[in-house]
């Protein structure tokens, strides 16, 4: 193994020339190469991987002391539409058919997969439209269901319907600090409870779930 040691006589090193140009510094690996440079385009000073600057960037920092990570886990998903007529006691996953923002393509198909294993922000919330109105469905569940845990949240409608209730919308929400290992994944269900509620109800499109990896 060589070593190379790079020494700054002078205190005060500049690297550039001030002309409208890039300039970065590149650490050559074995398997990766990554790169830390100003991306002079943008004014922004860069932390990416490989060696061509502004590409595959991990860390933006611009002029201003924002700090942005393009590529950090994160994401924002909604229904497309109307998710209708599920009764008593069935265990619907929540179709979330639109992606508003998914930084790193980690959700498909209903579900987020961690990338990495760290601590990751979930949070959910469903409008839940015709809610039942006999007395005998007397609670909604939903829970996100994660490889390593599920994290419940249980309303009761009870005094809230009756037999003259008419159309009702009621909306739930649920939320944790999860704990996930890489390829670990998480869906969102949610349960009506009771003993004969007639329902069916629907899950409306005004539903969302996001998360983000924390650390």
């Amino acid at each position: 193994m060589s070593t190379t040691r790079v020494q700054l006589i002078d205190k005060n090193t500049t690297v550039g020339t001030a002309a409208a140009e890039d300039t970065k510094i590149v650490f050559d690996g074995n398997a990766q190469d990554y790169h830390i440079g100003l991306d002079d385009s943008d004014d922004s000073l860069t932390i990416g991987l490989g060696s061509a600057l502004g590409t595959t960037s991990y860390m933006n920092i611009d002029a201003t002391g924002a700090i942005t990570k393009p590529l950090q886990p994160a994401f924002l998903v909604k229904p497309s539409s109307t998710q209708t007529d599920f009764n008593q006691g069935q265990v619907i996953t929540i179709d979330f058919g639109t992606e508003v923002f998914d930084n790193n393509g980690d959700f498909a198909s209903n579900t987020f997969t961690a990338p990495v294993t760290g601590r990751y922000c979930l949070q959910f919330a469903i409008q839940i439209n015709d809610i039942s109105n006999q007395d005998s469905a007397t609670y909604y569940y939903i829970e996100m269901a994660t490889s390593n845990r599920n994290y419940y949240n249980l309303s009761s409608i009870q005094e809230a319907v009756g037999s003259s209730a008419g159309q009702l919308y009621f909306t739930l929400s649920a939320s944790a600090l999860a704990d996930m290992d890489a390829n670990d994944t998480v869906t969102c269900r949610v349960v009506m409870g009771g003993t004969s509620g007639t329902g069916p109800s629907d899950i409306s499109n005004n539903s969302h779930f996001s998360g983000f990896l924390v650390c």
